[in-house]
């Protein structure tokens, strides 16, 4: 993480407690369950990385740097980091993006522009990842924003377990 958008030193951070999403248990309201089925917006995958990452970062307060965004640019390009865009007829209202290692997908951020836009990315999101073989879906902070999603949030050791057993197995994001 990176203390501003212009800092271009870069800090590991870990905690003692993650917020993780089972896979098993992801909910999203009714209300935008409706809006998700309603045709009103397109989703795209990996269509529009660069322009994702900077609407999460385009905020007052924001950890992704600049030096941030070109790393994770090279990971798009070599694989690793996804993206998941939602828009309202040619304009890009939402959006998420991660990084994802073998059957482990890590979210990093996401945004919207429009009510609900980031909601609707991560039900994609969900979607992609259970059709996709992965098992472990890494929110990092436990919020209660996310616990509408089902996120929980569980000590160290039991991630790290987790995240052994995911490691082991491949998953395909784009599949």
């Amino acid at each position: 993480m990176a203390r501003s958008r212009h800092d271009p030193e870069v800090k590991w951070y870990t905690a003692n407690k993650r917020g993780i999403i089972p896979l098993d248990h992801f909910c999203v309201s009714r209300k935008v369950h409706r809006k998700i089925h309603s045709n009103i917006f397109r989703r795209t995958v990996n269509q529009d990385f660069r322009r994702v990452i900077e609407g999460c970062a385009g905020r007052e307060s924001t950890w992704i740097s600049q030096r941030i965004i070109d790393s994770f640019e090279v990971l798009h390009k070599k694989g690793y980091a996804h993206s998941i865009e939602i828009y309202r007829n040619d304009r890009l209202i939402g959006g998420l993006y991660g990084v994802a290692l073998q059957s482990a997908f890590f979210a990093e951020s996401m945004f919207q522009f429009e009510t609900d836009a980031a909601k609707i990315a991560l039900f994609h999101c969900h979607d992609r990842l259970k059709k996709g073989g992965f098992r472990l879906w890494d929110a990092q902070f436990f919020t209660p924003h996310l616990a509408q999603f089902g996120c929980i949030e569980i000590d160290s050791g039991e991630y790290d377990k987790l995240l052994q057993e995911a490691l082991r197995y491949p998953a395909k994001f784009d599949g």
